[in-house]
């Protein structure tokens, strides 16, 4: 097997190959432009950034929803794959989702005679469509050949499609209680969490995960050692779309209203937050936690800018320049592996 791109380290129990956790780096990172915020609202606002507990818990709860689609995403990456579609799937899922919620005072619900249902249906019903979603992703990049780009842009333009015409463009609302409260509270960043749990255990101790590794660092090779690689592929665009669905979920829940433009940029927050974590593009490298802090530095830097009032406009800018700058040092990273191997 390749060299080049395989991380032992997300193989092996850490601290065999390394003293220095990778997630340290990131950790210095996070705390840096935290501390950059917070020079530059005594500066330019006369206030502590971090010292306003109502702030930072609406950052947390922004950002869970990014969180759980990123844990999907990180895996797709380091399988050497991308999922352009999850913005897309959040609208369709959310929108699906939130018709099988509805109470049944409301005189326009969608379906008039399945209202009032258990909680359980529209998170089975959205689950379910975000699980198809990413089979169908993951199928068509395994056994047509098509590159994960084309295919998952397929499904970004499909799904957004199909949440406008659910309700030909109008908005779903009127949730019941229980539903509802998925959103509520800090459920959004416990369900972010303990997803993160779940797929970091995965990655790093189950075979799962050492063969989404494998294929990510040398397709061919783990072919070769009797990987079934395309049924893994369609495993992993599977949780994916879940995870997607499960964020559409919630963002519905918590907003108590779907509608088809929920989601908008969602996959490039989520790819962001994979990037900047640590995860490598080029496949075979990743961990969750990288993620996690990736996606916490993602929202310091949106709340710091909001509480700059700088114009959402920069926002983005500075967003892209930031992926751009990770994928060019991991392609650096890359670069100097290769030379010591």
């Amino acid at each position: 097997m390749s060299t080049q791109n395989t991380d032992t380290s997300s193989i092996s129990p850490p601290g065999k190959t390394r003293r220095v956790p990778p997630e340290f780096s990131i950790l210095t990172i996070l705390v840096a432009v935290a501390a950059v915020f917070e020079i530059l609202g005594w500066i330019f606002q006369g206030q502590s950034f971090l010292g306003n507990p109502q702030r930072l818990t609406i950052m947390i709860l922004q950002v869970s929803v990014i969180g759980i689609i990123a844990v999907g995403v990180t895996q797709v990456i380091i399988t050497g794959g991308i999922d352009l579609s999850s913005g897309s799937v959040v609208a369709m899922t959310a929108m699906i989702a939130m018709s099988f919620a509805q109470v049944s005072t409301y005189a326009r619900a969608v379906y008039p005679g399945l209202t009032d249902l258990p909680v359980l249906v529209p998170i089975a019903v959205g689950l379910g469509v975000g699980l198809l979603a990413g089979l169908i992703n993951g199928t068509l990049i395994a056994k047509t050949g098509i590159p994960p780009f084309i295919a998952t842009l397929g499904m970004m333009v499909t799904a957004r499609g199909v949440a406008k015409w659910y309700t030909k463009g109008q908005p779903i609302s009127f949730p019941s209680e229980s539903f509802a409260k998925i959103g509520s509270g800090v459920w959004p960043v416990v369900i972010f969490l303990v997803v993160a749990l779940i797929f970091h255990i995965a990655l790093r101790y189950t075979r799962y995960g050492k063969f989404t590794y494998a294929i990510g660092a040398n397709p061919q090779a783990a072919r070769v050692s009797g990987i079934n690689v395309g049924a893994h592929l369609i495993k992993v665009y599977a949780i994916a779309g879940t995870l997607a669905g499960l964020a559409g979920i919630v963002t519905a829940a918590r907003a108590q209203t779907a509608q088809a433009g929920m989601g908008m940029m969602y996959e490039l927050d989520a790819i962001a937050a994979t990037v900047i974590g640590g995860t490598s593009l080029a496949g075979g490298q990743g961990r969750i936690t990288g993620t996690v802090i990736g996606t916490v530095i993602l929202g310091v830097m949106t709340s710091g800018f909001t509480f700059l009032r700088i114009d959402a406009y920069y926002q983005e800018i500075v967003k892209g320049i930031i992926i751009v700058a990770a994928v060019v040092l991991d392609v650096y990273r890359q670069k100097k592996r290769t030379k010591t191997t």
